[in-house]
């Protein structure tokens, strides 16, 4: 089994993005994007990602942007999100950094949890980023996910990557045929040492929340896709993020 999410298209520029792109507004709501995760507890934990994009035309897939897989390419890179970029937001709980539980409003505003985002494109490369809370550490390129011995960067492993795309290239093909487009990665759970927050947290059970997002370029025009949108649209807000079904992930 999974948890699965359908992602939809940040509304606040939409008609001026079809605009630029030539399309209707409605040609690109009908874009799909579905998110699936998926646990594996045995024999090692990982958390696995599948991402499924729908173009409905044949001159949107024309004009995205979406890089070849290339198996030299696989490895870490900064600043993918600038591109078409498959992104993954995971927390753990929240905690607070007060000593004092009498006062309830310091408790509050000293509330802060880690969370990790997942870039990765679909030529291969990827980052993992780690954060202490909200956009914090404020580095660009933010601070890189590290394992326990504080000298290894956090990986992902991809899945099943070849380019199975034919009807891109098949000029016989319908304008009204759908131009699909897949990747999948795992991601460790052991790698997420950051989200844990007690000694006895087994790696199934530290994501609390998830929030799976994509972007697609198109050019000049960028379209931004997640499950829900915070206004103005923020990927890092958690109140907009879905609480994390074990259950409905766990693989049978």
């Amino acid at each position: 089994m999974s948890q699965i999410f359908d992602l939809y298209v940040v509304t606040e520029t939409l008609a001026e993005d079809a605009q630029q792109l030539g399309v209707t507004v409605k040609a690109l709501q009908d874009i799909s994007i579905q998110v699936s995760a998926t646990l594996v507890a045995q024999p090692e934990a990982y958390l696995q990602l599948e991402y499924r994009v729908t173009l409905p035309l044949k001159c949107l897939a024309a004009q995205l942007t979406w890089p070849k897989w290339q198996s030299d390419k696989v490895g870490f890179k900064d600043y993918l999100w600038e591109q078409t970029c498959l992104e993954c937001f995971l927390a753990g709980s929240l905690i607070s950094s007060s000593s004092s539980k009498d006062n309830d409003q310091s408790s509050s505003m000293n509330q802060t949890t880690a969370y990790v985002e997942i870039n990765a494109s679909p030529n291969g490369q990827y980052a993992l980023y780690e954060f202490d809370s909200y956009r914090y550490p404020a580095t660009l390129p933010p601070k890189p996910l590290m394992h326990a011995d504080g000298q290894t960067r956090a990986a992902i492993d991809w899945v099943d990557c070849s380019d199975n795309l034919k009807s891109l290239i098949d000029s016989k093909i319908s304008v009204h045929q759908p131009y699909k487009y897949q990747r999948s990665f795992r991601v460790p759970l052991g790698s997420l040492s950051s989200l844990h927050h007690k000694v006895d947290c087994p790696n199934d059970a530290i994501i609390n929340d998830i929030h799976p997002c994509v972007i697609l370029s198109f050019g000049e025009t960028t379209l931004y896709f997640a499950p829900k949108h915070a206004s103005p649209p923020d990927f890092h807000n958690r109140q907009y993020w879905t609480p994390f079904d074990r259950q409905a992930a766990l693989a049978k």
